[in-house]
């Protein structure tokens, strides 16, 4: 599957661990445009200076490690292009022109399934777009999620609940597949 990253699912860092980390697998190819990358840094740039520069950083990353995710912006295919947020049009012509199978983004109501289906994508919030790989490869899913779960510990230095840490990710279904448990 190819998908196009919508800035929207990049700027949460865990969401974002998750979503490279399942696609270094191979297990689905992302997509994005420089703009795309750039909406995600001024996005984070709302939280300081530091963490402007850390996500100029991880976008300089993501570059790096996945070299075919980039597209090129669109102005021709943009401009028979219709959405209820004219901002948001850029990212349509980007799954587009990439030939992108589904747009993965929160934004439901700015990319209307009708319009998408027009032009052979569906939209997927990340939870849906994780929990279909998972239902194919759920070892590989659960490995990338341990190891983000782990670093996150670390990093804040304290134990986290699997399934308080998928709940701040917006990935509460991927959560309860993963850790079926009651609670949170």
């Amino acid at each position: 599957m190819k998908a196009v990253l919508d800035a929207c699912v990049l700027f949460p860092t865990v969401l974002r661990e998750i979503l490279l980390g399942v696609a270094a697998r191979g297990l689905y190819q992302p997509v994005w445009s420089d703009r795309i990358l750039r909406e995600w840094v001024r996005a984070t740039a709302k939280l300081g200076p530091e963490a402007a520069m850390e996500a100029e950083a991880q976008a300089t990353l993501a570059r790096l490690a996945f070299t075919s995710a980039m597209q090129r912006e669109q102005p021709n295919i943009e401009a028979r292009l219709y959405l209820p947020d004219p901002n948001d049009i850029h990212v349509l012509a980007v799954a587009i022109s990439a030939h992108a199978d589904a747009i993965i983004t929160f934004n439901a109501a700015d990319f209307p399934r009708p319009v998408l289906a027009d032009e052979g994508l569906v939209r997927l919030d990340p939870d849906q777009l994780l929990c279909q790989i998972h239902a194919h490869h759920p070892g590989e899913v659960a490995q990338v999620v341990t190891n983000v779960h782990a670093t996150a510990e670390r990093m804040l230095g304290e134990v986290i609940p699997l399934k308080s840490l998928m709940k701040r990710a917006q990935l509460r279904r991927l959560g309860k597949a993963l850790d079926p448990s009651p609670g949170v």
